[in-house]
């Protein structure tokens, strides 16, 4: 294999192992919006509650699979205070009023964090070192492939889940049609509780894994950032469109960063997502597996 070529596919694959990390953080917009509708902006402030206390935890002595757990119960808990306190009262509410309330609800979280843990910066050991291996000639990151891995086994767990118990099953059908689900006797407010205590255990994953990478701190929740590109390219409505426009998305970003950035100048990687996804704006607004919204005139 030519050296260029090497390095090629080494941009190529970590961009795409880059752009799981993106899909993870998108996973949990998705779970909210597919079933009420709601963008939750508050994602990105879960995953920065989640990565905080499961640090602190460990840094106050606590054996990493206990911390995990009491991680775990504590972000199952705040899905389940944020959908009963703040979002079941404005049902029926217009699209703005819950997003805004979503956006307050951020706030919220990250000061009840910096309350409850301090403000100062952690470093989160997962165990896993950030080396490169050899693949072929090809240098991947050990904590990437590992990053990988564990979004791989969230979505198998996600799917398993919703495609084969009752609670999943009910989630798909208040997904298709809310009005249909609610007149054959399912309780929206049970299964939208259970889809909050989920996109909860989802920044848990997120929080971890972006805690690792970049270190625990309050820039943390700027991670929903990343989840934007992806959520146009994918569609608001697809955990499938997540995973895939997320390795688009980190396969763009990287691929540009080295083959244009020193060509139109550096700092690419930072903003040509928005761009691409503004393009795709304009030609799909649904996404790529989005539902086109049909209405009759």
């Amino acid at each position: 294999m030519s050296p260029d070529l090497a390095f090629l596919i080494e941009v190529v694959v970590g961009g795409l192992l880059s752009g799981v990390m993106y899909a993870l953080v998108a996973i949990g917009f998705v779970l909210i919006y597919k079933t009420s509708g709601v963008l939750n902006f508050a994602q990105g402030a879960m995953v920065l509650f989640a990565a905080l206390t499961f640090v602190s935890l460990t840094e106050r002595g606590l054996p990493f699979p206990a911390a995990l757990a009491a991680t775990l119960a504590a972000m199952g808990v705040v899905g389940l205070a944020v959908e009963r306190t703040v979002l079941r009262p404005l049902v029926n509410q217009p699209p703005i009023t819950l997003f805004m309330a979503t956006l307050g609800v951020a706030y919220v979280i990250e000061g009840a964090a910096q309350l409850a843990w301090g403000t100062q910066v952690h470093g989160l050991d997962l165990g896993i070192d950030d080396t490169p291996i050899d693949l072929g000639g090809v240098l991947v990151s050990r904590f990437d492939l590992f990053a990988a891995a564990t979004a791989g086994l969230m979505v198998a767990l996600l799917s398993a889940f919703f495609r084969y118990t009752r609670t999943g099953l009910a989630f798909r059908a208040v997904a298709d049609d809310p009005l249909a689900a609610l007149n054959t006797g399912l309780r929206l407010p049970r299964i939208w509780s259970a889809v909050w205590i989920a996109a909860g255990i989802v920044a848990l994953v997120a929080g971890l894994l972006w805690g690792a990478r970049l270190g625990v701190q309050f820039s943390l929740s700027l991670v929903v950032l990343k989840a934007l590109p992806v959520l146009v390219l994918g569609g608001f409505d697809s955990i499938a469109g997540a995973i895939v426009a997320g390795l688009i998305v980190g396969a763009v970003e990287k691929l540009s960063e080295v083959y244009l950035g020193p060509v139109i100048g550096g700092g690419i990687e930072g903003w040509i997502a928005y761009v691409a996804a503004l393009g795709f704006l304009l030609v799909r607004p649904s996404g790529l597996f989005g539902l086109r919204a049909v209405e009759r005139v």
